[in-house]
């Protein structure tokens, strides 16, 4: 149920007119060709680097193992144990076993036709290897063999009386006694090949990774070491942005003042001949949205020379002392290709006041950062030939020896447009758009007061998507009208459930709103009314706010009331008051609240302002006035506010029938317009004068200029 006012949106600027992307490649040591291909000697690279690491990989992997012959169990052994085939066994590095077959067993046995032969020698490999897990097991298991071969070879032999001769005995003994060898392999340039091979790997993975990454960051080579290389990106001659001061509607005040810098770099004898100087900085400030880095795209296609742009948060880094070194980089760059410009975008992100808030170690990197950039754009040394543009929305915070003359010796501020501005806006934006023949782009202008140049363009893209979930062939101006209502109050939610009720309730609260500012002299225009939920609010109403510089306690005290006639209006009507006054009560306590302490509109007060335009407040834990002075203020605030809620309420009473005449058509019909109100109220007698007021005014300039006509040549 709370309260969206058209024209409340502190939101941001002026955005470029919708374009394909200009394809900007970062200038530095590319490996690419014009045509996108790589350059053969890269792929050449390449492949020597594969080839290298598959071969080390698989002789490393692949292991030195001069073995080529079987391995087998412990079945296979066994059975050529009890044959007595074995001609030797050799236990190698206490890790397996060879075993050498006897030369007639290979010959007669054809059992062993599948293994290697020719090994003859300790020196060459066995017939067959034996992997064991212990050496003194396997030693054991060839003692219980041996002595089995034994028992088996001396049954029978005995005589009539049990005896056998001790000589047959020892020989059979011999016979079937398993004889172990061991040797020690010499594995040193084996492990010397390994642990070489394994760090050529690494040192190969680092190169190819380190190129890659070189690649991705838009420099040369280096790597991590390139770490400190400026990222700019630059545009020149080459490459352009596509953009010039054509695209740029609106802000003309900025934008004469940025043509003369780059008419600066154009036709410098023009200024120099007179003694002058080209200016050294040029800082843009304005709310987020309006324009900033679009002037400085602008620039970047109308002045002809290199420029540099790069984003504030670019020079931050995790690494001590790569900030300093980029700008370092930057505009060391920037000086070989002079004249030039650099446009560092969110210049806050490194400019912000040094040590503010007693934390004199908290960013000793950043602040590194911005000593170095101070030194740059004024320091020692000379920078001739190079303009520094920058752009943020918190010139407040920025440290005072960043904006002192001599660095950014020019500021331009680049305001939220007016109503003339906005026209032009919405058709550098409608260009693109398929429009309706009811399109009236100065209606269009007067509903988006307090709109930026980026809201603009989403208004007109918004109005796009709402014609063609329509299914319309063109776009007409109901499109517009639902786009902006979808931009300020949020998607219309008709599956909410409300009660009968609340939903009364809403119609009252939403017609206190109309009733009362309608009722006022300085009351803001309204526009319609909706019970229908958007976003968080439950109804809301639209007005068209007065455009003016200069705002007078009766204007503000009326604006108050208007926001709590809702609550107001329950009181009276139902006997009781809801939670859905909180947005109203919220925006009418600060307005209060500024007329106090910051616009000095308080008798009690006096003319005193406490406000900071300076941003200091922001990281102070103390109040700039006495704890007496604070009670004042919120005395006075609570005065304020209440005198209005009785104010609110009497003109409400005074016209109770009216209200409810209003409260049942818009519960009926759940949206209603200036002219419903208006039939209800009748015209406004301050609408009248003030049209009179204009039409007076027109027909005296009207009158002048027939008198004084403007020569012509």
């Amino acid at each position: 149920m709370s309260e969206n006012k058209n024209g409340q949106k502190p939101q941001d600027g002026f955005r470029q007119k919708p374009s394909g992307g200009n394809g900007q490649k970062p200038q530095g040591n590319n490996s690419k060709v014009p045509n996108g291909k790589k350059k053969p000697t890269d792929w050449v690279m390449y492949i020597v680097y594969a080839v290298i690491i598959l071969t080390l990989g698989g002789v490393w992997l692949g292991g030195g193992s001069k073995s080529a012959n079987r391995e087998i169990g412990w079945q296979k052994l066994d059975e050529i144990l009890r044959k007595g085939d074995q001609r030797e066994i050799i236990v190698v590095d206490k890790e397996y076993a060879e075993i050498y077959i006897k030369e007639e067993a290979l010959k007669q046995d054809t059992a062993y036709k599948d293994i290697m032969k020719g090994a003859t020698s300790e020196k060459d490999a066995g017939h067959y290897t034996y992997k064991f897990i212990d050496v003194e097991s396997f030693k054991s298991d060839l003692d219980m063999v041996s002595q089995q071969v034994f028992e088996r070879d001396t049954a029978g032999l005995a005589d009539s009386n049990g005896y056998i001769s001790s000589e047959r005995i020892n020989k059979i003994r011999r016979d079937s006694h398993i004889e172990l060898k061991s040797r020690e392999s010499d594995k040193t340039w084996e492990k010397i090949f390994y642990w070489f091979g394994a760090l050529l790997m690494l040192v190969f993975f680092f190169v190819i990774m380190g190129r890659i990454t070189s690649r991705q960051m838009g420099g040369g080579g280096g790597g991590i070491f390139n770490v400190g290389k400026s990222k700019a990106k630059i545009y020149d001659g080459k490459t352009s942005t596509n953009v010039t001061f054509k695209d740029v509607a609106g802000l003309a005040g900025a934008k004469e003042e940025v043509m003369e810098v780059v008419d600066f770099l154009k036709n410098p004898k023009k200024y120099t001949a007179l003694g002058g100087k080209i200016p050294k900085g040029v800082l843009l400030v304005g709310p987020p949205g309006t324009g900033k880095t679009l002037l400085a795209k602008a620039v970047a296609g109308e002045a002809n020379v290199p420029f540099f742009s790069m984003s504030g948060s670019d020079f931050v880094e995790m690494f001590v002392g790569v900030g300093a070194s980029r700008v370092r980089d930057l505009f060391e760059e920037a000086k070989k290709k002079a004249p030039c410009i650099i446009f560092i975008d969110e210049i806050d992100a490194v400019g912000r006041a040094r040590s503010r808030g007693g934390m004199s170690n908290a960013n000793d990197e950043r602040e590194n950062t911005l000593n170095q950039l101070l030194t740059e754009m004024d320091g020692f040394g000379t920078n001739n030939g190079v303009i520094v543009m920058a752009a943020t929305n918190r010139a407040d915070i920025l440290d005072k020896a960043l904006l002192r003359a001599g660095r950014f010796d020019r500021q331009i501020y680049v305001e939220l447009p007016d109503i003339d501005e906005r026209k032009a806006i919405f058709e550098v934006h409608m260009k693109g758009l398929k429009l309706g023949s009811d399109i009236d782009k100065d209606f269009l202008s007067k509903q988006t007061p307090g709109f930026s140049g980026a809201d603009i363009a989403n208004v007109c893209n918004e109005a796009a998507l709402v014609a063609a979930r329509k299914n319309k062939q063109l776009i007409e101006k109901q499109d517009f009208l639902d786009a902006i209502d979808r931009i300020i109050g949020g998607l219309e939610k008709r599956s909410k459930v409300i009660t009968t009720e609340e939903k009364r309730t809403i119609a009252y609260h939403e017609s206190g709103h109309a009733s009362v500012s309608w009722q006022l002299r300085w009351g803001q225009p309204l526009v319609k009314v909706t019970i229908v939920p958007r976003g968080k609010a439950l109804g809301a109403a639209w007005y068209l706010p007065e455009e003016r510089q200069i705002t007078t306690y009766e204007q503000m005290f009326d604006e108050i009331t208007s926001l709590v006639a809702g609550r107001a209006a329950e009181e009276i009507v139902f006997g009781q008051i809801s939670t859905g006054a909180l947005n109203d009560l919220e925006r009418a306590t600060k307005m209060a609240f500024s007329l106090v302490a910051y616009y000095g509109m308080s008798p009690k007060i006096g003319n005193i302002s406490y406000y900071d335009s300076t941003g200091q407040s922001e990281w102070n834990f103390t109040k700039p006035f006495s704890e007496h002075t604070n009670e004042t203020i919120d005395s006075e605030v609570k005065r304020m506010v209440e005198e209005a809620y009785q104010r609110a309420k009497s003109i409400i009473l005074a016209s109770r029938d009216k209200l409810d005449e209003l409260a049942n058509v818009l519960f009926e019909r759940e949206v209603i317009f200036r002219e419903d109100v208006e039939n209800i109220y009748g015209p406004r007698e301050w609408d009248k004068k003030e049209e009179n007021q204009n039409e007076n005014q027109n027909q005296n300039q009207n009158e002048n200029q027939n008198e004084n006509p403007t020569p012509t040549e």
